[in-house]
C-alpha cells in the first residue's frame, strides 16, 4: 500500500529555532532513500521553507501557504494554484475601514511579491518583515490602492484581536480563514485564502496525483485541524494546541524532541 506522509513545519518538524535538527534530516532522507514518500503542508512560502528544511531531500510536491500552491520542490514550477477573484477586492476595503492594513500576496507582472504600506504596518508587522530582510519578493508600496495589484492568492494582518476577531467571523464562511497567535512572536494573525485554498484540499490532490492509498499526516497548530480531518492516520507532537489533539489518532514527542522523525523512524515500514 502507497501512504503518503505530510508534516506540518513551524512547531511540528522545525525545531523551536525555526531549523531542522540533524536527526531529523538524517531519519527523513534515510527514508527517503527507502521509498518513504513525504512532503510537507505549511503556511511559508516555498522560499522560506526550502530556506528551513534544506537538510532535507523531499523531491516531491511541496503544499505551500497553507494549500494555495502546490509547487514542483526541484523545479519550482507550479502545478495546483488557488487565486482569489475580484470578490476579495471590497474585503480590502473593509479591513482599511476597520484600520486593518495586511500583508498581500499576489503574482505582479508574472513575479511573486508581498506587498504593504510601511508606515501603516504594525508591530507585529514589522517584526515579521524584518524576519525576512533581503527577501527578493518585498514590495514597499506608497498607498492602500496598490494592495489591489496582480493576482491576489493570500492576506495576512497581524494586528489587536479586538480588530481581528470580527473580521475573522464575518468571513471565516465565506473565506479559508486561519486566526491564531503565532507561536514565535505571540502577536495575533489572521490570515485569509480562497475558500479552495487548504491544507487538506491540496492533500487530497497531492495523493491523487501520486496514487497514493493512505494519508499520514502531523502537525501541531489549528490550521492543521483540516488536515488531519481527513487522513487515515493524524498525529499531533506534544506541543500541539489542545484543539488539534482532539482530532489526532495520537500524540508524539514535542517538536523540539524530533517527535516526527522518531514516530518515522520506529514506525515506517
Amino acid at each position: 500500500m502507497r501512504k503518503l506522509y505530510v508534516s506540518d513545519l513551524d512547531g511540528t518538524l522545525l525545531r523551536s529555532n525555526e531549523t531542522t535538527s540533524e536527526y531529523t534530516n538524517a531519519v527523513i532522507n534515510s527514508l527517503v532513500d527507502k521509498g518513504m514518500i513525504f512532503s510537507y503542508a505549511t503556511a511559508r512560502s516555498l522560499i522560506t521553507a526550502k530556506k528551513v528544511t534544506n537538510g532535507i531531500k523531499a523531491q516531491i510536491p511541496l503544499i505551500v501557504y497553507n494549500g494555495a500552491f502546490v509547487v514542483d520542490n526541484v523545479t519550482e514550477k507550479i502545478l495546483i494554484a488557488n487565486y482569489f477573484d475580484n470578490s476579495i477586492q471590497p474585503v480590502l476595503e473593509d479591513l482599511f475601514n476597520n484600520g486593518v492594513y495586511p500583508i498581500v500576496y499576489a503574482y505582479i507582472n508574472g513575479k511573486e511579491k508581498f506587498s504593504f504600506v510601511p508606515e501603516l504596518c504594525t508591530k507585529g508587522m514589522k517584526m515579521f518583515l524584518d524576519s525576512r530582510k533581503g527577501d527578493i519578493r518585498t514590495n514597499e508600496v506608497d498607498s492602500l490602492h496598490r494592495l489591489k495589484e496582480g493576482n491576489i492568492f493570500y492576506i495576512t494582518c497581524i494586528d489587536e484581536s479586538e480588530k481581528l476577531e470580527p473580521i475573522y467571523i464575518k468571513y471565516k464562511d465565506r473565506y479559508h480563514c486561519v486566526y491564531q497567535t503565532d507561536i514565535y512572536t505571540n502577536e495575533q494573525w489572521l490570515e485569509i485564502m480562497p475558500a479552495e485554498a487548504s491544507k487538506s484540499n491540496a492533500i487530497k490532490q497531492l495523493q491523487a496525483m501520486l496514487n497514493c492509498e493512505k494519508i499520514i499526516v502531523f502537525g501541531d497548530g489549528k490550521n492543521d485541524i483540516d488536515m488531519f480531518q481527513i487522513a487515515d492516520e493524524s498525529y499531533a507532537v506534544a506541543n500541539a494546541h489542545e484543539d488539534l489533539k482532539k482530532y489526532a489518532t495520537g500524540i508524539v514527542l514535542s517538536n523540539d524532541e524530533d517527535g516526527v522523525a522518531k514516530w518515522l523512524e520506529e514506525k515506517y515500514k
